[in-house]
């Protein structure tokens, strides 16, 4: 479903392609300007160059590709997408990923991705919502990208407590052997994409699963970063 007659999702003027769902001024307006570590993505004065968190411990996966972080205009979108039902609006926040993608290729050569995964709920959660955030981002990029993509590539076998009430000690706990791995990995470049990245615990989780499996690399793609 499209924008009413094409319009923008943010200024509401008229979009050159319908399918965009945000004109390209927005676009501009929503990506982050500020430098981020290239590893954890979070700030820091070389893009280049891992900072000095990563140095002391570094995250599980490679490299993470973020949008912006989590302030308006961006996060107000995100919220009508997760808790108002918008589920139309996510190719427009999926296009937001492969734009970012496609400047990152440029600058540092990343590789294409053989598979993309998305973040599973667990089955109530998923039922009350009524969709899987991370599934409805992951399926246009697979079109785009021409990779595979498999709604149960990772399943999630166990509830676990609602992630943001937690510190990130017990965050990391909560997730112990919460997902499993249902496809072979090895040698592939692997992206897991997601809408927002906080202490990182859940796409860990599951870098270190993927990884354990022979992954030759894993990404993390999210809307936004924050802490």
């Amino acid at each position: 479903m499209l924008t009413v007659c094409g319009l923008c999702w943010l200024c509401r003027m008229p979009l050159a392609l319908p399918s965009w769902g945000i004109c390209s001024r927005c676009v501009k307006a929503i990506s982050h300007q500020s430098n981020t570590c290239p590893q954890c993505g979070l700030p820091a004065l070389d893009p280049h160059s891992p900072c000095g968190r990563c140095l002391q411990k570094a995250p599980p996966w490679q490299r993470l590709l973020a949008v912006s972080d989590y302030v308006a205009p961006l996060s107000s979108l995100i919220h009508r997408f997760k808790f108002s039902g918008k589920a139309e609006l996510a190719p427009a926040l999926a296009r937001l990923l492969l734009l970012e993608f496609i400047q990152a290729r440029q600058l540092f050569g990343l590789p294409r991705p053989d598979r993309i995964v998305s973040v599973p709920l667990w089955q109530k959660r998923h039922w009350r919502r009524g969709f899987n955030q991370s599934d409805l981002l992951c399926r246009p990029l697979a079109h785009w990208l021409g990779c595979r993509y498999e709604t149960d590539a990772v399943t999630r076998i166990r509830a676990t407590a609602t992630q943001h009430h937690l510190s990130a000690r017990l965050r990391k706990h909560n997730l112990k052997n919460a997902f499993r791995l249902e496809f072979p990995v090895r040698g592939l470049h692997i992206v897991i994409v997601d809408d927002v990245v906080t202490t990182g615990s859940t796409v860990a989780e599951i870098s270190r699963l993927l990884l354990r499996g022979g992954a030759a690399t894993v990404h993390v793609w999210c809307l936004c970063r924050t802490l």
